[in-house]
């Protein structure tokens, strides 16, 4: 792995199936959403593009309430039925964005889609980092084995406050003021 520190301006949020009925399932839902949520909040204040994926959603329903109500204005949505959401048919066109090559990921579950689109990801050389905290499975002991697999492969495997911190780059700008209450937990989410 080449080690990199994740920069706003070559940085893409990747949300993948937050839907209505799989969110619920998944344990500590309420800290994924909340997470979700302050990528969300950053990526909009930082001009970040945001990509958010539904798998089969006439069965799994839409993207999760909360977490569609967050989606900045010109979020891009991907219909999805295969695992990895690289093997289906048009997502290396829509998750390709000129110099953006590092894939901030979200999502569930982890150690399904989250696991198969990174790893797809890292084959076909992008940064990945995946939020810990933002991304889930209904059992810990498979998230856990799954975010040790993405470490291991040259993910990083990182907090979303870290993530936040390093799309800032320093304190003192507007940004840093806007997102500070996030980690203080002073916002409403």
């Amino acid at each position: 792995m080449v080690p990199f520190v994740l920069q706003s301006s070559k940085s893409q949020l990747l949300l993948v199936d937050m839907q209505e009925k799989l969110l619920p399932a998944m344990q500590n839902n309420d800290e994924i959403a909340k997470n979700t949520k302050t990528l969300l909040k950053a990526a909009d204040l930082l001009g970040i593009p945001v990509k958010y994926t539904e798998h089969y959603p006439s069965g799994l329903g839409p993207t999760a309430e909360g977490v569609r109500e967050a989606l900045p204005s010109g979020s891009t949505r991907f219909e999805k039925v295969h695992f990895s959401c690289w093997a289906e048919a048009g997502f290396a066109d829509f998750i390709r964005n000129g110099s953006r090559d590092q894939i901030v990921m979200a999502g569930i579950e982890s150690h399904i889609c989250v696991l198969s689109t990174a790893l797809d990801l890292l084959k076909e050389g992008y940064q990945v980092a995946v939020s810990l905290d933002a991304v889930g499975s209904r059992r810990s002991h498979h998230h856990e084995s799954a975010l040790r697999a993405l470490a291991s492969v040259g993910a990083l495997v990182i907090p979303t406050e870290t993530i936040v911190y390093q799309w800032l780059g320093r304190a003192a700008t507007e940004a840093f003021r806007a997102m500070l209450p996030y980690f203080k937990g002073e916002a409403s989410k």
